[in-house]
């Protein structure tokens, strides 16, 4: 899964990143509001740990336009101990949770998991699941009714993807922002290529009908299973 964390103290940003990369989240970060708000607007993130006190756009700005455009990304705030007022603002524009400076690492975790839990990303076991379909995002496994699909990373990502935002149409820009990232080398039309490799590597899942183009635009992976 890939979080978007957003903290103007450098050292502070360089500890959450640290905890989500030792739990297998990809990581993007950003220093500033605005930066943090452009990244955001992408809409191709499974969580986001926001600071409140930011340079330009504050934290709380953030999430109430994130919501305006109904970006429904799960947003943890990070406030400070005492700043009661930011938090409550923060949670009525629609913010998932917080987190208090200073906070321990077991805490920020446990309320990661809940989060995902409550927008139904993960399961009890921390699993992404479709159907038959059983995503552990720690190992970075798939498997079918047991079986192990063997997908390579990048087929990996594009489902992991898909199953976070079931029901929602992903231009393919987005998903090549993704799974590929902002500065890659490579073109939009690999999106098209590792797609249809995905597919086939789905055949007999349901999963494979589930994943449907939208002409012009991209691709709709439907919540529940194909009938």
């Amino acid at each position: 899964m890939r979080v978007l964390v957003v903290e103007d103290d450098p050292s502070l940003l360089k500890v959450i990143c640290d905890i989500f990369e030792q739990e297998s989240f990809l990581v993007d970060r950003a220093e500033t509001g605005d930066e943090g708000y452009y990244m955001a607007e992408q809409a191709i993130y499974d969580l986001m740990i926001l600071d409140v006190m930011l340079p330009g756009i504050d934290g709380v700005d953030i999430v109430r336009k994130l919501r305006s455009q109904s970006n429904r990304v799960p947003i943890i705030l990070v406030t400070a101990r005492d700043a009661v007022e930011d938090r409550v603002a923060g949670l009525d524009a629609g913010a998932d949770d917080y987190v208090a400076k200073p906070f321990a690492v077991s805490e920020l975790l446990a309320r990661t998991r809940a989060v995902l839990r409550r927008h139904g990303t993960i399961d009890q076991e921390g699993a992404l699941v479709w159907n038959s379909i059983r995503l552990m995002p720690a190992v970075r496994d798939a498997s079918h009714r047991e079986r192990m699909l063997q997908l390579t990373a990048t087929e990996y990502k594009l489902l992991e993807f898909f199953i976070c935002n079931k029901d929602q149409i992903l231009t393919r820009e987005q998903i090549f922002d993704r799974v590929w990232g902002f500065d890659s080398g490579s073109a939009t039309s690999a999106v098209d290529v590792y797609i249809h490799h995905l597919r086939k590597k789905l055949t007999g899942t349901g999963a494979d009908q589930a994943l449907r183009t939208v002409r012009g635009i991209g691709y709709l992976f439907k919540g529940e299973p194909y009938v």
